[in-house]
């Protein structure tokens, strides 16, 4: 079942979720430093984390699943975002250079459809980023924030599914390391604790990030041997 929207937009106006959105844009900017002339497109609620793409990329888009509702952004800028179903995205085969996915996968009851769909739009080239809640982690125990909920994934669980729908996971990261309290003295330290765990204990960690590229020559060959496929058709007579 997805969080609504209004829930989402809530938790990342208190200072817990203000926390987790700097933490994990953080480390979503390492991976990604820059899309200079890329079309990126987000899935789920990723607008947390789309703004720095604004200034160096050709055109930053977002989907809200219908299940959990849509909100407008950027407020500031023209609106950005759609509302879709998640395996039906209104977008041309190809389209999209970077997909982020955040607040998506651990909701959805058609993850295959989707990753297929994303799969689609995505550029032979472009790569797929996937944060999911870790199910080894604190922040996947406790139901209040956003990755209290859906269905946790350790990381070796994200990359297995990836490659079953055609992706190559490139490379693992993790973030949210710091417990899921809010404490103005555990908040004032949540950089020297992210950096701690990250080094130490990122079997803990809150979330898993997977980037990933697509298998191309996987999916041709899948329609090759289909083409080739025999059939066999019943003689009349039973000769």
């Amino acid at each position: 079942m997805w969080t609504d929207v209004v829930d989402l937009r809530d938790f990342y106006g208190e200072s817990l979720g203000r926390l987790a959105a700097r933490l994990l844009r953080r480390r979503i900017r390492e991976l990604w430093p820059e899309a200079k002339g890329e079309n990126l497109l987000g899935i789920g609620y990723a607008t947390p984390y789309l703004r720095p793409f604004l200034e160096d990329a050709q055109r930053v888009l977002a989907v809200m699943p219908a299940g959990q509702g849509v909100l407008r952004w950027p407020a500031d800028q023209p609106n950005a975002v759609a509302l879709a179903d998640e395996d039906q995205l209104p977008f041309p085969d190809l389209s999209m250079d970077r997909i982020l996915l955040v607040h998506a996968l651990e909701f959805s009851e058609q993850v295959r459809s989707m990753l297929r769909e994303v799969w689609r739009v995505l550029s032979d080239r472009g790569r797929l980023l996937v944060v999911v809640p870790n199910r080894r982690g604190l922040w996947a125990q406790l139901e209040r924030t956003p990755f209290g909920h859906g269905h946790p994934y350790t990381a070796l669980q994200l990359s297995r599914l990836l490659r079953d729908n055609l992706f190559t996971p490139l490379r693992t990261a993790t973030a949210l390391h710091v417990p899921p309290i809010r404490s103005r003295m555990l908040l004032s330290v949540a950089g020297a604790w992210e950096q701690v765990g990250d080094r130490w204990l990122q079997t803990f960690a809150g979330v898993v990030l997977i980037e990933a590229a697509k298998e191309i020559y996987a999916a041709n060959l899948a329609r090759e041997r289909r083409r080739k496929r025999r059939v066999y058709v019943p003689v009349p007579g039973g000769l």
